[in-house]
């Protein structure tokens, strides 16, 4: 996942941030620092002989992973994910999305150098979820929640970190590939094609690797999964859909709150049919456990809304990764509206604009 993308020009931004700022680009500079300080490289730790043999053995896959995206994948090669943090908690930053009561449109916070994103970022829990209340009481929905890794865009070497080094080797390559992508194109103030295009690098690059890397569980696990997330994805911009409609309708506060509320009960009902089809997996349950709302399904959108089209972008491209980044990149830095429409010529946008 990617977050907090302004603690990459944080000194910058304390220059030309107004006094209300000012404490929110002090905390991402002194997180993108104790960050940074924490960081080893790999060597050092791999030859150290106090390091846990897991850990050891966890840190060799990311390697290989590692030397595997800028080999094969085409990936940056620099020294982005060739070092090691453990910063002793769950998460690197806590995320905060917002929207408000009767639209799904996520509200957006600009920063210097990544331009205007449609979530704001924080190092530590306590001061998100107290922004997340303050922002809820101004009468947002608000979504909060701890993410494993972002990236820096390349202004910073984004290290490894303890948030995921402990997750599957195809879980690990996934998080992998999509936060290098982050470094090969980036589209200032649309997080929907940043998250996208990154989201589709890191499909294509993960099947790639099982290819070659995989056994077979992996592979057949892998593809459960995507059937899952196409699933779970599907029955989101369902209800958004159908939200839009009633947001749009006349209809009076308290009715439309009523109509809100229903479709939400309808989502988590068709949320159980699917656990059925999918013989009882669990995996989104503790999403489906919070209080849900506008902001939960603005934050899906963005990370899925363009990925079919990168996908088209990428068929377009012969399956050749750097024609494809390069196309990427030049769509990058068009007018917002000539991109959209070059987007939507490729694969028309599922679920509307967040």
């Amino acid at each position: 996942m990617n977050a907090l993308r302004a603690t990459a020009m944080a000194g910058m931004a304390l220059l030309v941030a107004g006094c209300s700022s000012i404490g929110y680009y002090y905390q991402a500079a002194r997180g993108q620092l104790a960050l940074s300080h924490a960081a080893q490289p790999l060597p050092a730790i791999l030859n150290d002989p106090a390091t846990p043999p897991d850990l050891r053995a966890r840190l060799e896959t990311a390697r290989t992973i590692r030397d595997y995206a800028s080999t094969d994948l085409k990936l940056p090669d620099n020294d982005s994910y060739r070092k090691y943090a453990d910063l002793k908690r769950p998460f690197v930053v806590w995320n905060v999305f917002a929207a408000p009561e009767f639209s799904i449109r996520a509200r957006e916070w600009c920063f210097p150098v990544a331009g205007c994103v449609g979530y704001k970022g924080w190092f530590d829990q306590q001061s998100a979820e107290s922004f997340g209340e303050t922002t809820r009481h101004e009468g947002y929905d608000v979504f909060v929640y701890g993410v494993p890794a972002y990236s820096t865009l390349g202004w910073f070497d984004d290290p490894l970190l303890n948030t995921f080094i402990h997750y599957p080797r195809t879980e690990l390559a996934r998080l992998i590939f999509h936060e290098l992508a982050h470094q090969v194109a980036y589209a200032e103030g649309d997080s929907t094609f940043n998250e996208s295009f990154a989201t589709a690098v890191e499909l294509e690059g993960v099947r790639r690797w099982l290819s070659r890397a995989g056994t077979e569980a992996e592979c057949a696990e892998f593809e459960a999964m995507q059937v899952r997330k196409r699933d779970f994805v599907e029955l989101v911009e369902a209800t958004r859909t159908r939200l839009e409609a009633v947001y749009a309708s006349k209809l009076e506060p308290e009715a439309m709150r009523a109509a809100k509320a229903a479709e939400f009960a309808r989502m988590r009902s068709e949320y159980q049919s699917l656990k059925e089809r999918w013989g009882g997996f669990r995996g989104y349950d503790r999403w489906f456990g919070q209080s849900l709302g506008n902001a939960h399904l603005a934050s899906v959108a963005t990370y899925t809304q363009r990925v079919p089209a990168f996908e088209a972008l990428l068929a377009r491209s012969g399956g050749d990764l750097e024609r494809w980044y390069l196309e990427a990149r030049r769509l990058a830095k068009l007018p917002a509206e000539s991109r959209t429409s070059e987007l939507d010529k490729l694969a028309p946008a599922t679920g509307g604009v967040p």
